[in-house]
This record gives C-alpha cells, structure tokens and sequence, in this order.
C-alpha cells in the first residue's frame, strides 16, 4: 500500500470475446433484456443463439424471426429437450428463475441467470447445490462484474492503491410509469426496487467492501406493497468501509457510484454498472482516468456470457469474478433488508 499517487491505471484483462469458444445457446424469455443479450453476442462474440422459449408460440416466433434464431419453442420444457442448447441464459421475470434454473441444470445445461439470480438466498442455495451436484457451470448474469472499468478497478483495490477504504457510495433509481401489472410493481412476478435496481449498487458494495456485517435500511413501499424506496447502510467489521446506497422505482437518480480512501478516490460516472469513465483522483490533485472500453451500452452484455463460455471450455463450474457464494450473500444482504422493512412476496 502505497500514498504516493499514481502515473498510470492498470491495463483491464478483460478478454475480447471473440476469443471465448462457442457455446450454443438457449434464451429463456422474449423481453428487452433478452433482445440486448443476444444482439450482443451476435454482434460481438462467436456464441450461437441457436434457439428461444417464450410461453406463447407467436411470441417465440416474432422474437427469433427478429434476430434469426432457428429454433422457437413453447415453453422452457421443450427447449431443455432440445440437443442442440448448451447453456440457457434465464432472462425471465424474477419470479420464474428458481424453477427455471433448477429445470435447466436437471437437464444439464449450463445456466448464465440474470440479476437477481433468485428472489431469495434460500431458493439461490438450491439452484447452487443442484449445478454442483449436476458438475454444470452456473453464474448469476451480474454483468458489470465483467467489464473492463471494473477489472481496474479490481486492480487498484488489490493493489492497495486507494490506501484503506472509508466510504462506497452508489446508488440506482429509475422512473416507471405506476402500472400494476408492470413487472417491477407486481408482488407475483417478484417485483420491487431491490431485486432489480438495488441490486447493482448492493453488489458493487459486495465486490468493493466485502459481505456485510451490519446492516441498516429505510424504506418506503410502492402502491402495490413491493418496495419502492430504499436507503441502506452497510459495514462489515467495526472500522471498515462503510456504504452507503439507494434505490427507487419513482425517479431517476444519478447511478453514480465512488469508493473513498485515505489516500486517494474512485468516481464512476453515470451508469456505474455499464461501460463509464473511471477516475482516480490522489489526495494530492492529480488525476487519471479510463473511457470505458470499446463495446458500449448493451453490447456489452457480452462479455458474461463469453465469460461463461470460457468457463466451461476451461472446465470449471464457478467463476472467480462472481463466486456463487457471493451471489448467495448479496440475496442474504437483500433478504435482511426486506425483512427490517417488513416486505414479502408472495410464495415465500
């Protein structure tokens, strides 16, 4: 650890995806995200999506004829038959990715499942046990965790470059329209602010600050009961870095976040979690900073899933990035926020 500042950011090691072997891939789920993830792979990496679920055969149709997939299934079922899908990226309403992860892995295919990897620790501690039991590769599509301006960053913590950490800030609000039957505002679909949104700057808390120990939370809830507005404090071990974050489902805030040391800052601009400018800021004045990298946007979406490629070619059913126990942890750091505040979903 070191106070005198930086000349230079670390190089990111983040691989081109391109070089990551092909996987065929199944899309569990016709939406936005979806749409993103495989124009992403299309566009930027050898990955195959060679076929698509959707709940209705017009819906599955549309989509792949969209994006040229060759094979539209009704139902997850039958595209878990399907001998043609390695993996199965789950895009689905939280609500469905426990059964459709534990379905996928009794099938043995490998399982890329976006944020938030389950509605609870509880049902993610099952997903988990059946991949390892099944030996397929799992990961929770956390997407931010495989960028570049995150590899340096992980890079200046592991270095000690900011000198010992005080504050991490972040936070994630949106503006949505209320409609009850919007996925974000209905309790059946496991709706709320934290489970979508919260749950960047609480897993960007994770990755900086480690599991917290402490945990302290203020909120309010939407029309429909789920949660609308959260404020949470997080602290592992008295004298650590504490975090401060925030989330909503009524206004769009800044989604910026910073870590603070006693020797020098990190500010990431606005979204935090997508492609965005780095700065180091010393103590001292001096600063440097990095652009974000080449791909940009949703397009980025790519590197998780050549992530999970690469993982599988190398043989390993759990990535170093995002252990699955880390992804347990955050759903426990999530479970004790909604329990102070008194939200539950339904089922649970």
């Amino acid at each position: 650890m070191t106070s005198r500042p930086l000349t230079s950011l670390p190089t990111p090691r983040t691989p081109d995806p391109q070089d990551a072997p092909p996987l065929r891939w199944g899309i569990a789920g016709t939406g936005g995200i979806a749409a993103n993830m495989v124009g992403a792979m299309q566009q930027h990496s050898r990955q195959q999506v060679v076929a698509v679920a959707s709940r209705q055969q017009q819906t599955a149709d549309a989509f792949a004829d969209n994006l040229g997939i060759e094979h539209r299934h009704v139902g997850l079922e039958q595209m878990l038959a399907d001998d043609t899908v390695d993996a199965v990226y789950i895009a689905s309403p939280h609500s469905e990715h426990h059964a459709q992860a534990l379905a996928a892995v009794a099938a043995g295919k490998h399982i890329l499942v976006e944020k938030a990897f389950t509605r609870n620790a509880a049902e993610a501690r099952e997903v988990v046990a059946a991949a390892r039991e099944q030996s397929v590769t799992a990961l929770e599509a956390m997407w931010t965790r495989f960028l570049p301006h995150i590899d340096i960053l992980r890079q200046l913590l592991a270095d000690g470059a900011l000198g010992a950490l005080t504050t991490v800030s972040a936070d994630h609000g949106q503006y949505f329209d209320e409609d009850p039957d919007f996925r974000l505002f209905n309790p059946e679909l496991a709706g709320g602010a934290l489970l979508d949104l919260g749950i960047y700057p609480i897993s960007f808390s994770s990755f900086v600050a480690g599991t917290p120990q402490r945990i302290l939370a203020l909120g309010d809830r939407a029309f429909t009961g789920v949660d609308g507005q959260v404020s949470m404090l997080l602290q592992g071990e008295p004298g650590t870095a504490q975090s401060v974050i925030n989330t909503n489902l009524f206004a769009r805030t800044d989604t910026t976040a910073s870590i603070v040391g006693r020797q020098a800052r990190v500010f990431l601009a606005s979204d935090f979690y997508a492609p965005t400018t780095l700065t180091y800021r010393h103590r001292d004045g001096s600063e440097l900073s990095y652009d974000g990298g080449a791909i940009r946007g949703h397009l980025a979406l790519v590197h998780e899933a050549a992530h999970l490629a690469q993982l599988v070619a190398d043989g390993r059913t759990e990535s170093p990035l995002l252990p699955l126990e880390e992804t347990i942890s955050i759903l426990e750091t999530i479970d004790e926020v909604r329990r102070q505040l008194g939200v539950t979903l339904p089922g649970e």
